[in-house]
This record gives structure tokens, C-alpha cells and sequence, in this order.
């Protein structure tokens, strides 16, 4: 679009691209910022403490982007960095030195090390947060429920809350369950196609139309029809939780039929 300036479109990235985007740039470009630094430094600094410089960048950058792939590719300009700014020949990247060769191989070997490291961190404090929000979740439905709230805006809150959880394009209740929906998700969490075992955490869930049995008193009171968001992987934490939201309503619907 004519007169669009670049700060616009940067900010029409999604934030994971954009967060992307900065992380490589930085692996890209920051050891050749620092290699040109520490070129001043040549001959009066040995090489090996000059290695360590570069070995602070690499874990600079896994520690703050949490990429695998990033601190690798920090690792390995850091190699050719180190190698064309601080060994001689300098300004070359020929290697005159078995010594400049070994310190190189450690460069990237630490750097893959580290970055796997930051990866697994960065993963674990993913879950920790997603489990943390799942809790909430559970939590936040039961105090309604608790208050006495309307079954009905029950309902749609559940039905809100299932579409956050599984990344759902909809989400709709019915009391009667769909028999012809040939895939659902089961009390354990698993979720089945015709009978069969579906890996929901690799192929997201199947089809158009998913069911979710709400069960009350032993009993099936109805159903959410899901409608997945195409190949969106959900893992079974997330599907047990759907379920525990269901269980919640069902609990509520129960009590209610057994009142009326």
C-alpha cells in the first residue's frame, strides 16, 4: 500500500514472527558487531580471553531469545567472527593456527549446548505458565458456578473458555449429544475418530465437528459440537481440561434436573 511506512508493517507482524525476526537479526549481526570491536584489541588481549567475549554474546543471546536455533546460529558467526577479526591472518578467515582451530570448534559446540539449554528453559517456563492458566481457568468457572450463577451464562462461559483452550474457530452447546460427529474427546482426554485413537497433539483435532459429552449424575446432558481450527496441535493437557470445564457444567446441569 502507497505511503505505508516501515514501522507500520513491522507492527502488522504477529508478535511471535516479530520477536522471531529480532532474535535472528541479533545472532546474525551481533558477533560481527562484536568481532569488529574486539579487532581493536588484536595483539594485546589474548585470543582465548577474546573467545571468551564471544562466548558471553552466545549466551547473551540464548538466554534472552530462548531459541535453539538462534544461539546456533550466534555460535557459528561467532566461530567465523572470531576467526576473521582476532586470528591471524586477520581480516581472513583462513586458520594459520591448530590452537585458533580448537578454540573455534569450542565456540560452536558451547553455543549448540547452550541454546539447547535455553530452549528446554524456555519451554519449561511455557508450561509452567500454560499450567498455571489452566488452573485459573478451573478456578475462575468454579467461583461462578459457587455464586449461583445462571446455568445459561454458565454455558457461554464454558463455551468461551473451550475456545481459548483448544483454539477453536466455534463452539456450541446442545442437549443432545451428536451421535454422528465421529470424533469426540473422551473423559480421559483422549480424543477418538470413528472409535480410533487420533493424535490430537500432532494433527490438531480431526474433522469439522468434534463432540464434547457433558456428563452430570452419570449421565449425558448434552454436548459442546467443537469446530477445530485446521492442523492447530492440541496436546491432551489441554483436552483434559476441556473436559474438567465440561464435567464443571454438568455438575451445575445435574444439580438443576434434580431440583426441577
Amino acid at each position: 500500500m502507497p505511503g505505508a511506512s516501515p514501522g507500520a508493517n513491522l507492527q502488522s507482524v504477529p508478535e511471535d514472527r516479530r520477536s522471531d525476526v529480532i532474535a535472528y537479526t541479533t545472532a546474525l549481526a551481533g558477533p560481527v558487531v562484536l568481532g569488529a570491536v574486539l579487532y581493536a584489541f588484536r595483539g594485546h588481549v589474548a585470543e582465548a580471553n577474546l573467545a571468551l567475549v564471544f562466548v558471553v554474546g552466545i549466551v547473551a543471546v540464548a538466554a534472552g531469545t530462548g531459541r535453539r536455533g538462534a544461539a546456533a546460529l550466534t555460535a557459528v558467526m561467532s566461530a567465523l567472527s572470531f576467526d576473521f577479526f582476532c586470528t591471524r591472518p586477520y581480516l581472513s578467515l583462513r586458520i594459520s593456527s591448530s590452537a585458533d582451530l580448537t578454540t573455534e570448534l569450542l565456540l560452536l559446540v558451547v553455543g549448540l549446548a547452550v541454546g539447547e539449554l535455553a530452549a528446554r528453559g524456555r519451554q519449561a517456563r511455557r508450561e509452567a505458565a500454560a499450567g498455571s492458566d489452566r488452573l485459573q481457568r478451573v478456578h475462575g468457572l468454579g467461583e461462578r458456578i459457587a455464586a449461583g450463577e445462571d446455568p445459561e451464562f454458565v454455558v457461554m462461559a464454558v463455551a468461551h473458555e473451550l475456545r481459548e483452550v483448544l483454539s477453536l474457530r466455534d463452539c456450541r452447546f446442545t442437549r443432545e449429544p451428536v451421535t454422528d460427529a465421529g470424533a469426540r474427546i473422551e473423559p480421559d482426554g483422549t480424543v477418538t475418530m470413528v472409535g480410533r485413537v487420533w493424535q490430537a497433539d500432532k494433527l490438531g483435532l480431526p474433522t469439522r465437528k468434534v463432540e464434547l459429552p457433558v456428563r452430570g449424575g452419570g449421565r449425558v446432558l448434552g454436548a459442546f459440537v467443537l469446530t477445530p481450527t485446521p492442523a492447530m496441535p492440541v496436546d491432551h493437557d489441554r483436552c483434559l481440561l476441556a473436559v474438567a470445564l465440561a464435567d464443571q457444567l454438568g455438575a451445575i446441569l445435574s444439580d438443576r434436573r434434580m431440583a426441577g
